[in-house]
C-alpha cells in the first residue's frame, strides 16, 4: 500500500470527487453538489480524506467530528481499485482522526441495499445497530428530497 497516498481533500478537488462519487458510490446525496463539498471543506477541512493512487483518486471517505459524535459517510473505493487494501487505509486515517480529536464511538451511514459496504464495514469491526433509525427531514429550499447514500 506505499503507493497509497492519503490526504484531506482542497478545493480544487471538489469536482474530480463529485465525479468520482457519481461513478464509485452507491446513492447520491442532497448536499452532493460543489456547494455542499465546498461547505464541508471550507467547515471543517480534515473531513473530507481521499485517497489517490498514482495521482488517481481511488478512495473517498468523510470524516465528521461535530465535538459530540464521530461520523463516517461516503467510504467509496472505485471499482477499479477495490479488493486492495483502499477502504481499510481510509477507515484507519478515519480513526485516527477521530481518536486524535477525542472521539468515543463511529457511526457509519451504510445503505441497508449495499450487502458489498456490510460486508467491509463489518470486517473493519463495526456492528449494525438495529434499533436505531435514521429520521431525515430536508430543509425549506435545500433541492430536491436527499437520496439514500452511503458505503
Amino acid at each position: 500500500m506505499s503507493d497509497l497516498h492519503i490526504r484531506p481533500a482542497i478545493h480544487p478537488d471538489i469536482d474530480a470527487v463529485l465525479r468520482f462519487w457519481r461513478e464509485a458510490a452507491e446513492g447520491t446525496s442532497i448536499s452532493d453538489d460543489h456547494d455542499g463539498v465546498a461547505r464541508l471543506i471550507s467547515r471543517d477541512p480534515e473531513a473530507l480524506i481521499l485517497a489517490e493512487r498514482d495521482g488517481v483518486l481511488a478512495g473517498t471517505v468523510i470524516a465528521g467530528f461535530d465535538g459530540w459524535r464521530c461520523s463516517a459517510y461516503r467510504l467509496a473505493v472505485h471499482p477499479d481499485h477495490r479488493r486492495q487494501g483502499i477502504a481499510s487505509a481510509l477507515m484507519e486515517a478515519a480513526e485516527q482522526r477521530f481518536a486524535a480529536l477525542g472521539g468515543r464511538r463511529i457511526d457509519a451511514m451504510v445503505l441497508e441495499a449495499n450487502e458489498r459496504a456490510h460486508h467491509t464495514w463489518a470486517s473493519a469491526g463495526y456492528h449494525r445497530e438495529d434499533h436505531w433509525r435514521r429520521w431525515v427531514k430536508p430543509l425549506s429550499g435545500a433541492g430536491s428530497a436527499e437520496q439514500p447514500h452511503g458505503a
